[in-house]
């Protein structure tokens, strides 16, 4: 309701929108009014906001995701995709070298198309793989055709390396073994020092290529304390051997006195019935080692100025067993140790054949050594009928084209046959190979030997000769 007041002059005035009375005045503000529809359109306008916000939030993961599918595709397809290799290839991967290192000399060698989807896939195959160890291992590893960068990266995971083998025989000294691993290529590193005596297991060893000799020696003398442990738990109590040490000793007589593992039990027995009857062992092999040590071998017969020799390991100078082993001995030798044949045999020789004849009494073993000798002849003489028949075809005249071929050729044959002639000539003027209980290869000198130790009183009917070592 408009207000009006008067003007000087009596007359009514419009009053002022708005305008207050002092009364009025005196009263509360009220507070304005907001605008209409402004209430209605202020929460449509913040929905608006958070719906722009969301379908950008969207827009850009379903592009992150777009990206990644892709990137992934691509990575997932040369990563299962068969590998640019023609054929086998054979790579060396060197110890220290690490992930990106081994993928740069993959994809140089034309192994794998691309390192980085190798490196994204070793971490990918690390991280949501289920093999805990999953680290490239060094190594000479063989590459099939068109392998993949899984298959290359699974192989190199778990080791699947070439494997190369060093074969060590029974029998051999520790000196030997220590130069058979230096002469093999496939090894790395020095041999600082030669392992005891006896300390070696021999048998094949599998390795990688560059693997250390120190620890293919390492390994053999693990195998060793292993074998003796477990065998020496199953030994008979009556032996007269009293440690794991004396077992290696003895085992490793019996290794170098034959070849042949059916017999190994029948020579331990040999020796265990002599050592029980107070008795020298008489064994070639312990002279040997007493003169050439590790070395290994004579090269030559053992003369009687050898076996009258004295040395701790002379067996027909000392009593009982020498200090230490003569050679590592395998497992067949400790276990024949641990278990030998229920005999009461107290000699043994050669028998021509490659194996040995066994005997009781002294007179059995003279007949014995009486038939090898008889087999020693008849090489002799096989010996010279071939000397003679190439001799004879040596008469017959030769082509002209032909003529300095053949005659290298007979003349190495010559030597060959001549050789044969001399070894089984001498033969004839040595003990038998293989044997115990022969003295200085007599017969005659066994009986002296036991009948000065109170065991035996026979006597013998072979004339002394020189003995050569059984096995080197």
């Amino acid at each position: 309701m408009s207000q009006h007041r008067r003007r000087p002059d009596g007359s009514k005035t419009a009053r002022t929108a708005g305008a207050r009375s002092p009364a009025e005045r005196l009263e509360p503000g009220r507070a304005p009014r907001r605008p209409r529809g402004l209430d209605a359109r202020e929460p449509s306008r913040v929905f608006s906001t958070i719906a722009r916000v969301i379908s950008g939030v969207l827009t850009v993961s379903l592009i992150f995701m777009l990206l990644v599918g892709g990137i992934s595709f691509t990575i997932y397809n040369q990563y299962e995709s068969p590998g640019p290799l023609d054929a086998p290839r054979v790579v060396v991967i060197p110890k220290g070298e690490g992930r990106i290192a081994i993928a740069e000399r993959l994809e140089k060698d034309g192994i794998i198309s691309n390192r980085w989807t190798f490196v994204g896939g070793h971490l990918l195959q690390n991280f949501f793989g289920r093999k805990k160890n999953g680290e490239l291992k060094a190594g000479e590893y063989e590459i099939k055709e068109h392998a993949s960068i899984r298959d290359v990266i699974e192989t190199l995971s778990e080791g699947k390396s070439i494997l190369y083998k060093a074969t060590l025989p029974e029998g051999l000294t520790s000196e030997q073994i220590v130069e058979r691993l230096k002469a093999e290529p496939s090894l790395s590193g020095e041999v600082t020092r030669v392992p005891p005596e006896g300390s070696l297991l021999p048998d094949t060893y599998y390795f990688s290529k560059g693997t250390p000799r120190q620890e293919i020696l390492d390994r053999m003398q693990a195998e060793m304390e292993k074998a003796i442990s477990t065998l020496w738990e199953s030994r008979d109590p009556e032996l007269p051997i009293k440690s794991s040490a004396e077992l290696v000793t003895f085992a490793s007589i019996v290794e170098k006195e034959t070849g042949r593992a059916d017999e190994r039990d029948r020579v331990a027995a040999v020796f265990y019935n002599r050592l029980k009857k107070g008795m020298r062992l008489q064994s070639d092999p312990t002279i040997v080692y007493g003169i050439v040590g590790g070395q290994g071998a004579l090269g030559r017969g053992i003369t009687k100025s050898d076996i009258e020799t004295k040395s701790p390991y002379n067996t027909y100078q000392i009593n009982g067993l020498p200090p230490g082993p003569i050679c590592n001995p395998g497992k067949s030798a400790l276990q024949a140790a641990l278990h030998p044949a229920k005999t009461s045999d107290l000699y043994f020789v050669a028998d021509g054949t490659g194996g040995h004849a066994f005997s009781e009494t002294l007179k059995e073993h003279n007949t014995a050594v009486q038939k090898w000798r008889e087999v020693e002849k008849q090489k002799t003489k096989q010996a010279d009928d071939a000397d003679a028949a190439k001799q004879d075809d040596s008469s017959a005249p030769i082509p002209q084209a032909k003529s300095d071929a053949a005659s290298k050729d007979q003349a190495r044959k010559g030597k060959a046959v001549q050789q044969a002639r001399k070894n089984a000539k001498a033969a004839q003027n040595q003990a038998p190979p293989g044997g115990a209980g022969s003295g200085d290869g007599s017969a005659t000198d066994a009986a002296a030997s036991d009948q000065a130790a109170g065991t035996a009183t026979e006597t013998a009917d072979i004339p002394p000769p020189v003995r050569k070592p059984k096995k080197q």
